[in-house]
C-alpha cells in the first residue's frame, strides 16, 4: 500500500508580498522619506500646540504660544545666557555618561563572565537600581559638599546602573553553544571574550546605552537643584520661582531635543555596531 504524499497548500503570493516588504504597489505614506515620516509626530504635536493657542484654547498667560516660546529662546540666546546654561548642562551629562558607561561596562563584564564577580556585584547593583536617585542628592551633598562632584556622580549612577543591567544581561544571554564551540576550538580566552561574547551582548548594551543617556537628562535634573547657578535645571527653576511659563517651555522643548538628539545617536551606532544583524525592522 502506498500512501499518498502529503500535500502542502502554498502560501498566497498577497501573504508573501505583505510579510517580506516587497509589495508592488506604494501607497503615498511610504513614498515620504522615512526622517519626514518620523517627524511627523514632534509636528503635530507643535501644530496643536500653536492652533491651541490661536483659539484660545489655551490660556496665553499659563501657556505661551510658540511663537512667544521662540523670541524668549532668541532673546536668551543673543545675551549668551542660553549657551551658558546648556552648554553647562550638556558638559555635566557628558562627563556623567562617559564614566557611567567605562563603570556599567567593567562591572558588568566582570559579573558577567565569573560566577564570583556575579556573587560580589549583582545583587549589589540591583539594589542601587532600586534606590531613586533623588533619594541619594541629601547624601551626597553630605559626603562631597555643593560643588560638581554631587551632579556628576548623580548622573554616573543612573547610566552605570542601565550600563550594568542590561550588558550583564546580553553576557549571560550569549548562546552556550558558541562558547562550547569557540572553547573547543581551542581559542584564547581573550579571543572568546572579544569575538564571541561581547558582540553577542552588543545589542542589550545599546539597549542600556538608550535607557542610559534618558536617565542621564533625568538625573541631570535632580542634580542641578544643588546649588547651582548655571545649567537647564537652574533655568527651569529660576523660572517657576518667577513665574516665567514661557521660559519653563522653552526648557521643556530643550529637554525634549535633547533626548531626541540622545535617542538619534543610539540609533546610529546600531546601524554601525549590529551590521551583521539581519533582524526584523518590520513591514512596509
Amino acid at each position: 500500500m502506498t500512501l499518498a504524499p502529503e500535500v502542502t497548500a502554498a502560501p498566497k503570493p498577497e501573504l508573501i508580498e505583505v510579510v517580506s516588504g516587497r509589495h508592488g504597489r506604494k501607497g503615498l505614506w511610504s513614498r515620504i522619506p522615512r526622517p519626514v515620516r518620523r517627524l511627523l509626530g514632534p509636528v503635530l504635536i507643535l501644530a496643536a500646540w500653536a492652533i491651541g493657542s490661536v483659539t484660545a484654547l489655551l490660556d496665553p498667560d499659563l501657556f505661551p504660544p510658540p511663537s512667544e516660546v521662540a523670541t524668549t529662546a532668541w532673546r536668551l540666546l543673543v545675551d549668551g545666557q542660553l549657551a551658558t546654561h546648556v552648554g553647562a548642562s550638556a558638559t555635566r551629562v557628558l562627563t556623567g555618561t562617559v564614566l557611567g558607561i567605562v563603570i556599567g561596562v567593567l562591572l558588568a563584564v566582570v559579573a558577567g563572565l565569573t560566577r564570583t564577580g556575579e556573587d560580589l556585584l549583582d545583587w549589589t547593583m540591583q539594589i542601587l537600581k532600586a534606590v531613586p536617585n533623588f533619594a541619594l542628592t541629601p547624601l551626597l551633598i553630605i559626603w562631597m559638599g555643593i560643588g560638581e562632584g554631587p551632579k556628576i556622580v548623580l548622573i554616573t549612577t543612573g547610566v552605570a546602573i542601565a550600563i550594568y543591567i542590561n550588558t550583564y544581561s546580553g553576557i549571560r544571554g550569549v548562546d552556550r553553544q558558541l562558547v562550547e564551540m569557540a572553547q573547543t576550538l581551542e581559542a584564547p580566552r581573550r579571543t572568546l571574550i572579544t569575538q564571541v561574547i561581547l558582540p553577542g551582548a552588543m545589542p542589550n548594551f545599546l539597549v542600556g546605552l538608550r535607557l542610559g543617556l534618558s536617565s542621564a537628562w533625568l538625573s541631570l535634573i535632580f542634580a542641578e537643584m544643588i546649588n547651582t547657578t548655571e545649567g537647564i535645571g537652574f533655568l527651569m527653576s529660576r523660572a517657576q520661582t518667577n513665574l516665567q511659563f514661557d521660559v519653563s517651555l522653552l526648557v521643556i522643548v530643550i529637554y525634549a531635543v535633547a533626548g531626541l538628539l540622545s535617542y538619534t545617536l543610539v540609533r546610529v551606532l546600531e546601524r554601525l555596531l549590529l551590521s551583521w544583524r539581519n533582524g526584523f525592522d518590520g513591514v512596509s
